[in-house]
């Protein structure tokens, strides 16, 4: 994997990833782009949104609308690290799948999402779940 960004003013960067022709925005100010935590946040939130609906499809659950939201606070001190982090998995589907929903979940956190894992080496990181009947 291979990724190049380039600066275009201020804090506003361009990145691109080798083999993707779909660049992303990176502002500092959180202006023009993510600002590159926020966009750590989002990265595990869709590596484990990944890992999520594969396993949900294997285990042929079916759910609709999901979302995740990914919150942390930053520590005062330089480097701002980010504290504890906590996810909010938000999706339609029937009540009876809540357990295999938070199995898929877990093992996203604990397994397979290797943003997760990375960030976990810092970061404690905790979820909940919500379920809206389908």
């Amino acid at each position: 994997m291979k990724t190049t960004t380039v600066w275009k003013n201020d804090q506003h960067f361009t990145g691109h990833q080798e083999g993707n022709s779909n660049p992303i925005e990176l502002d500092g100010s959180g202006q023009k782009g993510f600002a590159p935590k926020a966009t750590l946040l989002s990265a595990l939130a869709a590596c484990s949104g990944i890992d999520v609906v594969e396993t949900l499809k294997k285990m042929r659950v079916d759910f609709s609308d999901l979302k995740i939201e990914v919150e942390s606070e930053q520590t005062n001190e330089h480097p701002k690290v980010f504290r504890d982090i906590f996810i909010t998995f938000k999706m339609k589907t029937e009540a009876a799948n809540e357990d295999k929903v938070r199995k898929a979940i877990d093992l996203s956190l604990e397994k397979y999402c290797g943003v997760a894992a990375m960030l976990k080496k810092n970061s404690a990181i905790s979820y909940q779940l919500e379920i809206k009947n389908s």
